[in-house]
């Protein structure tokens, strides 16, 4: 029972942190990105460094290289004068030099091999924190779409008010004309009293004119003058 409890917890656990990444999830990249770029100017720093003694070292192993070629010209012109004391001197120096060729040699070596080991996780890492920079960019708009969709589904939005004013259009729309109504009911109250017939009738010239015309207004304000 005690460890049926302890996964429960450990489940309820799980989520509560799964809730609070995802709410926190663009702080939290954008902690990662300044972190990736504080360790990547670190690795920059260190490889400046490593290529700063390597060259000098090489630059080193180039004296004494130089040395020993300059001491065996002149050991080889004692031994021409056979002067095998300064010859003798002339070797043991030259063998103690070629003892520290060889050491700076291996110590040049394994300095650029460093330096090849060194650039290339820097270029990894930069390469890694420009996809990292894109990716977060990509992420905050992601996030700012979500939010807006959120309050609109929230709030009910845009979405019901375009509803609404459709709603209202296509009710103005389909109401019915009242001017319209009433001329189609005067022609419907004209035509069940057969009024529609005298007017007819009166306008080809038979029997009294049932209603006034222009041209009875013109007849009589003539008359009148």
């Amino acid at each position: 029972m005690f460890a049926t409890i302890k996964t429960l917890i450990l489940g309820i656990d799980a989520r509560a942190e799964d809730r609070l990444t995802d709410t926190y999830a663009i702080e939290l990249i954008d902690q990662k990105v300044r972190s990736s770029e504080l360790d990547l100017t670190h690795a920059k720093q260190a490889l400046a460094g490593l290529i700063q003694k390597s060259r000098m070292e090489t630059r080193q192993l180039d004296t004494v290289t130089a040395r020993i070629v300059d001491l065996v010209e002149r050991a080889r012109a004692a031994l021409a004068e056979d002067r095998q004391d300064l010859a003798q001197t002339a070797a043991t120096a030259i063998a103690e030099l070629e003892n520290e060729q060889a050491m700076r040699r291996r110590t040049v070596d394994m300095l650029e091999q460093r330096v090849l080991q060194l650039r290339q996780s820097v270029e990894t890492r930069h390469r890694r924190l420009i996809d990292l920079k894109q990716g977060a960019i990509a992420a905050q708009a992601t996030r700012k779409a979500q939010g807006a969709h959120t309050d609109i589904m929230r709030n009910g939005g845009a979405a019901d008010t375009l509803g609404e004013a459709e709603a209202l259009i296509r009710r103005v729309m389909s109401a019915e004309d009242p001017f319209e109504q009433s001329e189609i009911l005067k022609d419907i109250e004209t035509g069940l009293s057969h009024g529609a017939v005298a007017d007819d009738l009166a306008d080809a010239g038979f029997g009294a004119p049932t209603r006034s015309t222009a041209a009875d207004v013109l007849a009589r304000l003539a008359t009148k003058d």
